[in-house]
């Protein structure tokens, strides 16, 4: 299973971005997948969660009307558009998923991309 995040960058607070994570070695359609952020010195932390379907998702509260996650089946890739970014959003954000092997539960992690907000 390989997860890659891409689209983070350095913007000014109010801007935007958009990220991606492009999954593979997994039946991507079937799997509920989700955002996490870590900032330097803190733990790492749930933003935003969506379902195998796209129709289910659920939202960190320091984010709530500001980030949509979103995911294209097709492309085994989910998003997440941020907008109006506070430099309280500054973080490395990670996707991840998780599967059941056998009694375990495995999760996997993107390699993180890099998001800051200047002031």
């Amino acid at each position: 299973v390989q997860l890659v995040e891409s689209g983070g960058g350095l913007v000014q607070a109010g801007g935007s971005l958009r990220l991606s994570c492009a999954a593979s070695g997994i039946t991507f359609s079937i799997y509920a997948m989700s955002w996490y952020r870590q900032a330097p010195g803190k733990q790492r932390d749930l933003v935003a969660a969506i379902t195998s379907d796209g129709r289910g998702t659920n939202y960190a509260d320091s984010v709530k009307g500001r980030f949509t996650i979103s995911r294209d089946n097709a492309k085994s890739t989910i998003y997440l558009q941020m907008n109006s970014l506070k430099p309280e959003d500054t973080a490395v954000y990670y996707c991840k998923t998780e599967r059941w092997v056998g009694v375990r539960l495995i999760q996997y992690w993107g390699q993180g991309t890099q998001v800051t907000v200047s002031s």
